[in-house]
């Protein structure tokens, strides 16, 4: 995959969700409309980083390719080159899938 030219600032964090594979329950195609929003999803782009109190800079506790776990509600959607990927601050991560 062609990483995108989008630099996240600060200690926001560029991720693509893992769609999960189209779901039938009792023969019913559920619609995306009616779907909940995947909260896995990949690193894709790690920003600037923030700085600690001595002014210094803190680094990440994820890494690009890692697959994490997300806030269902946290973060911003994104359309670049006709992908969706969601920017998201590190404090939106709930955990790291190993």
């Amino acid at each position: 995959m062609k990483k995108p030219k989008i630099k996240p600032l600060g200690d926001r964090i560029l991720v693509k969700h893992i769609e999960e594979s189209e779901q039938i329950k009792g023969g019913i195609i559920i619609p995306d409309s009616a779907k909940e929003k995947p909260q896995e999803a990949e690193v894709i782009v790690l920003g600037t980083g923030k700085k600690g109190e001595d002014g210094k800079p803190v680094g990440f506790e994820v890494k690009v390719g890692d697959t994490v776990i997300i806030s269902k509600y946290g973060g911003t959607e994104v359309k670049i080159d006709d992908v969706k990927y969601q920017l998201v601050r590190e404090d939106d991560i709930l955990g790291i899938i190993n």
